[in-house]
């Protein structure tokens, strides 16, 4: 039987990388993939063995951001927009604004959305998998992935509100 705690260290990466895209600034996602690990090493215990430990970890940070996000003042923002994701080789200028582009345009995103995109898109992680992490039905997680990437399609091409809904019969 596998060690979990043993097992956190090859986790970190995944979590850092949603915790930046949910941040949108490294300082806080840092803070963030701390408190998650800390409250797995205090929670430990809960973990199913035999069950998803990654989908485990998602769960408490998606939890922590979440409770974070409900204990800031009304007005305060996740993330201003202004703080760009650092790109390990820039190559060109194009490249640095194109990142600078997407990470503005996933900041736009409404939570909810943006959530699902990055647990899909960046971390790999399947529908039955993101449904469990963020507590939610399957269906609703594809309905979200939808609307996040027709929207974040709008707001990469310059549409400043992108609410194209078809018409269901």
């Amino acid at each position: 039987m596998t060690n979990p705690g043993r097992d956190l260290p090859s986790h970190i990466p995944g979590l850092r990388r949603y915790a930046r895209a949910l941040t949108g600034d490294g300082s806080r996602a840092d803070d963030l993939v701390q408190d998650t690990l800390e409250r797995a090493l205090v929670k430990l215990h809960l973990w199913r063995p035999g069950s998803n430990l990654r989908a485990w970890l998602f769960t408490l940070m998606h939890n922590i951001f979440i409770n974070q996000l409900r204990s800031q003042p009304a007005g305060a923002s996740a993330g201003s927009g202004d703080e760009v994701a650092e790109v390990a080789v820039r190559a060109t200028q194009s490249d640095w604004l194109e990142v600078s582009d997407l990470q503005a345009a996933l900041l736009r995103l409404p939570e909810e959305q943006r959530e699902v995109l990055l647990l899909v898109g960046l971390e790999q992680m399947s529908y039955e998998e993101t449904a469990d992490v963020l507590g939610i039905p399957i269906g609703t997680v594809m309905s979200r992935l939808s609307r996040a990437r027709e929207r974040l399609r709008g707001l990469l091409a310059g549409a400043a509100a992108v609410t194209m809904l078809k018409v269901v019969k």
